[in-house]
């Protein structure tokens, strides 16, 4: 289970419309915030490409200015897929030759 640490900017007059949608998504905790419109969130997902489309919701709020990591810890979910409990998608790979 991936926990992750970001720093979510909003424009200051924002903030609190953005704090109240981060804390309807379940997953979601809000640690606080400043009077420049920073906001501390703490995601707590079942994989991590769960968390990335997260951080895609979360950029699509009205006011969101940037999703920025601060930190990752993943540890059980490389565990799992070391077992072949999950088996992550990889963006990255060639696409097929037609």
């Amino acid at each position: 289970m991936p926990i992750g640490g970001f720093v979510v900017s909003t424009l200051p007059k924002e903030k609190e419309n953005v704090i109240q949608s981060l804390k309807g998504m379940v997953g979601n905790t809000v640690y606080g915030s400043d009077e420049e419109g920073n906001i501390i969130l703490v995601l707590d997902m079942e994989t991590s490409d769960e968390m990335e489309k997260r951080v895609e919701e979360i950029k699509k709020i009205p006011g969101v200015l940037n999703v920025g990591l601060a930190y990752m810890h993943f540890e059980d979910e490389l565990e799992k897929i070391e077992k072949g409990i999950i088996k992550p998608e990889i963006p990255f790979r060639r696409k097929p030759q037609e």
